[in-house]
């Protein structure tokens, strides 16, 4: 395990854990043991996998018939390892945290495991320090998580956070992987050098643009007269590829536009950024 990877497993394991969210945790492990005795059958099934993958490798009609049947199933799977819920005199929490297996990398997938769980555990410690004495106060925090992407190559993962208190405000952040390398991608990775944040940035504006001009009820904050005007994006700006291949900038609540808006995305043409690429593997 490389230096960065140790340094987040250590920061994970310092997190105290609530004891109602590591009850519910220890339940979820217990049920998911009682499945070992299915053991010599999942052992049966990975020399069945094995058989599977050499036919198709060997025989371009086995894999044609393949390619014809609608749903086979996805090797990487994202379920929710758990849920917690809990409400009390107008104040309410849900988590649920993704869980990601069959990425064929260990230490990769246990640290975005890892990080998952961590998020959901800060988000419940937050939650109980600002609720505590609470009489009828009026707090609302939910997470979840939408799988964007999960084809041969790419895995994009997007996990939510809602806070609600006397308005509501959106969150969102990205994690997009390289499933044949077993490579956690970052917006920078992408490109030559930092000509993309000049692009992209204009490229967003054109489309603000356009979508105000053809839509009065959009509005983004690009004019000189707005307090906080879009400029650029961050050198690290949230970002997934979607399964056309195609690049896809987000943008929480409020970032750039007003709360109604909701969170906002904008997919940038490939032909904008074909000579800044490192490579059209991920992008296209």
């Amino acid at each position: 395990m490389d230096k960065h990877l140790e340094q987040l497993k250590e920061g994970y394991l310092e997190i105290p854990i609530p004891p109602e969210y590591d009850a519910m945790v220890e339940r979820t492990l217990k049920r998911k043991n009682k499945r070992l005795h299915f053991q010599q059958w999942a052992i049966g099934l990975a020399a069945a996998a094995s058989l599977f993958v050499t036919t198709v490798n060997v025989s371009p009609q086995a894999a044609r018939a393949i390619s014809e049947v609608p749903v086979i199933g996805e090797l990487v799977k994202v379920v929710t390892f758990t849920e917690f819920k809990k409400s009390n005199q107008g104040t309410n929490i849900d988590l649920k945290t993704p869980h990601v297996s069959g990425l064929g990398d260990g230490t990769l997938q246990d640290s975005l495991n890892q990080k998952y769980l961590a998020e959901n555990k800060k988000l419940y410690q937050d939650f109980e320090k600002e609720t505590k004495g609470y009489q009828n106060g009026h707090l609302s925090v939910e997470s979840g998580y939408e799988v964007k992407t999960n084809n041969d190559q790419i895995l994009s993962i997007g996990r939510y956070k809602v806070t609600t208190e006397a308005s509501a405000a959106e969150e969102m952040t990205y994690d997009t992987v390289d499933k044949k390398n077993h490579v956690l991608l970052t917006l920078p990775s992408l490109f030559k050098d930092e000509r993309y944040i000049d692009v992209i940035s204009e490229n967003i504006k054109e489309q603000m643009k356009k979508q105000m001009k053809e839509d009065s009820n959009k509005i983004y904050w690009i004019g000189k007269e707005d307090m906080d005007p879009f400029k650029k994006i961050q050198p690290e700006q949230s970002f997934y590829i979607n399964s056309k291949g195609k690049l896809v900038i987000s943008f929480n609540e409020y970032d750039v536009a007003p709360g109604y808006m909701g969170m906002v995305e904008f997919t940038i043409p490939t032909s904008a950024l074909k000579d800044i690429l490192v490579s059209d593997v991920y992008i296209h």
